[in-house]
């Protein structure tokens, strides 16, 4: 895990250096989500969202389109349904982690569900074309695809940092997931069915959740692992 010590006292530098970081993440990222969110309420219109409907017009063509279509099918609910059902089942029945990991998995993913749609269903933007064929059906704000990305590969981030990968394949591996997700979030846009400020709320309210079910995960091992160094310390005393 992250943080491999019982008390708080075992942090390294580095530990509080990345706890620091998380809270002004998902501090950073709360705020812009809702000032942005405030703007959407108050039906603003944004310049950077024409002006990335006018850039992707502009590199349009039939092999683009093509290649955006596919990278917006890794975002989508299906792919990302079956891809969460199977690492789900890896972490609670076959990997080395705790099965806590496999439960906050599943707490972050199921939450980032309803809480996006709680959302669409609060702000009811239109979306600038509807196209059921790249699931640009419902309300547009935020981007449904850019938080499922972000807390999904997020979370595939986060194993591969705790994993015992060593340094290059965890920087190859993590590099190209941020990467994925967000070329996802480029690829509403691209197509039209999303604003690029959906796409951006998306991410920052993905972000925002998926920092909060890490660090409550974090605890709850930390939690785990002092229980039961507490229950070793009498045994060493008895046999002492």
């Amino acid at each position: 895990m992250l943080f491999s010590g019982t008390k708080v006292s075992d942090l390294s530098k580095a530990s509080i250096i990345i706890i620091l970081a998380g809270f002004l993440t998902l501090g950073a990222s709360f705020y812009f989500f809702f000032e942005l969110a405030d703007e959407v309420l108050e039906k603003e219109k944004f310049a950077v969202d024409q002006w990335a409907i006018d850039v992707m017009a502009s590199i349009s063509s039939p092999g683009l389109d093509q290649l955006w279509g596919w990278v917006t099918e890794a975002g989508s609910v299906t792919v990302i349904t079956v891809l969460s059902v199977l690492l789900l089942i890896y972490l609670l029945f076959f990997s080395p982690f705790s099965r806590w990991v496999g439960i906050y998995f599943m707490i972050n993913m199921i939450g980032i569900s309803a809480l996006t749609k709680g959302l669409k269903l609060l702000f009811e933007r239109q979306r600038p074309e509807v196209l059921e064929t790249y699931d640009g059906t419902g309300f547009s704000f935020p981007s449904g695809h850019s938080s499922g990305s972000m807390v999904f590969y997020g979370f595939l981030i986060y194993l591969v940092v705790i994993s015992r990968l060593n340094k290059g394949w965890k920087w190859l591996i993590n590099s190209l997931l941020g990467l994925l997700i967000l070329l996802i979030g480029l690829s509403r846009v691209y197509l039209g069915v999303h604003y690029f400020t959906d796409i951006l709320a998306g991410f920052l309210f993905g972000l925002a959740w998926l920092m909060i079910c890490i660090a409550a995960l974090e605890v709850t091992l930390w939690n785990q692992r002092r229980r039961k160094a507490s229950k070793k310390a009498p045994a060493v005393n008895t046999q002492a």
